[in-house]
């Protein structure tokens, strides 16, 4: 009689934190107390580096210190709450209370005053994994559904009836935040802060070149769209 064999055990992946934080020394402690309880640390020490990881990279916490160069971790925190729900752990100098309440109005899950433990910041790290259930701390990705549009942040797919359609970074990441507000009107300022960041040179026209060719990968007529609309005047606007 054969000896049955068990099953291979289902490949589970660690958890990925964002971590934002300019005081390397302080950064590479953090960095380290994360790694040895398993979790997949991305480190950026400013703003536009952190938003570079955020959209490249599967994340599925963010730390992120209130006092950074140039892009404030504030001005972190409303830009990721544009277009995700991830947790958010904001580091805040001890007396700041200002800066507390306006990061949890932004958004932020939580938040730790320096100097802090490491055992109490993993504490807070798995609690708030674990508040936010399955579909963050997993590799579960639900589609944002908008006409014949499946749209997998995670893993930066979309599928149009049921087809892979191939789109650059950029285009995705516009496509994603119409998608997230389907029905809401944005001007191309608005929508070079929010997609493209705050610090972007470039000239507004640039949303009309990526929205044409979203246009010619997603709809049957690009010359008549059903789905991204132009509203004469004032933006763009993702039909939902």
């Amino acid at each position: 009689m054969a000896t049955p064999t068990a099953e291979p055990a289902a490949e589970v992946r660690a958890a990925s934190i964002l971590l934002v934080e300019d005081e390397t020394t302080f950064a590479r402690a953090v960095r380290l107390a994360l790694q040895r309880e398993g979790f997949l640390v991305h480190w950026a020490p400013d703003g536009r580096g952190a938003l570079d990881v955020f959209r490249g990279e599967d994340v599925d916490l963010v730390l992120l210190d209130i006092m950074l160069p140039g892009m404030s971790g504030l001005e972190i925190c409303r830009a990721i709450r544009q277009v995700s729900s991830l947790p958010i752990i904001m580091i805040t100098a001890r007396g700041s209370e200002a800066d507390t309440v306006r990061g949890l109005e932004l958004g932020a899950d939580d938040y730790l005053p320096k100097p802090f433990g490491m055992r109490e910041l993993v504490a807070r790290v798995r609690a708030l994994l674990r508040r936010a259930g399955p579909e963050t701390s997993s590799n579960a990705d639900r589609p944002i559904q908008v006409g014949p549009l499946e749209i997998f942040p995670r893993r930066r797919q979309v599928l149009r009836r049921g087809a892979p359609v191939e789109l650059r970074r950029r285009e995705f990441d516009l496509l994603l935040f119409l998608a997230r507000n389907a029905g809401q009107v944005f001007t191309r300022d608005l929508l070079l802060e929010r997609v493209w960041g705050h610090d972007f040179e470039g000239e507004p026209r640039t949303v009309d070149v990526h929205m044409r060719m979203l246009r010619e990968k997603l709809e049957d007529d690009p010359a008549n769209p059903v789905l991204l609309h132009t509203v004469r005047q004032v933006g763009y606007c993702l039909r939902a």
